[in-house]
């Protein structure tokens, strides 16, 4: 039954990261996060302290190490407008905003690298 959760959830954010590059074509007003594109988050990501390293992967996949732990967390990722919505292959799920360089998700803040 978790595979085919995890295997729908998969699905789901596949479409929608192809109707998020198909969404609004205009430019933000003043006061509004701009919508994304994959260049826009595609990279490695760090936390100011260096402890988490988020790396997010062309074609909608990320990779989290935690201090020494590599691939401590992974999972597919999708743009929707402004946010960037996550889904860990274990089923955990959140959202993140990237607002002037700075991903902020799951209470953490990460620079581009």
């Amino acid at each position: 039954m978790s595979r085919i959760l995890n295997a729908l959830a998969a699905a789901v954010f596949a479409i929608a990261g192809v109707q998020s590059a198909m969404a609004q074509s205009g430019s933000a007003t003043a006061g509004e996060v701009s919508p994304m594109n994959e260049p826009d988050v595609v990279g490695m990501w760090v936390t100011g302290n260096g402890v988490i390293r988020l790396e997010l992967l062309p074609g909608g996949r990320y990779d989290e190490a935690r201090g020494e732990r590599k691939s401590a967390y992974t999972g597919r990722y999708a743009i929707r407008g402004s946010s960037l919505h996550f889904v860990d292959d274990s089923g955990f799920t959140a959202t993140g905003t990237i607002v002037d360089g700075v991903l902020s998700v799951g209470g953490h803040s990460f620079r581009k690298e």
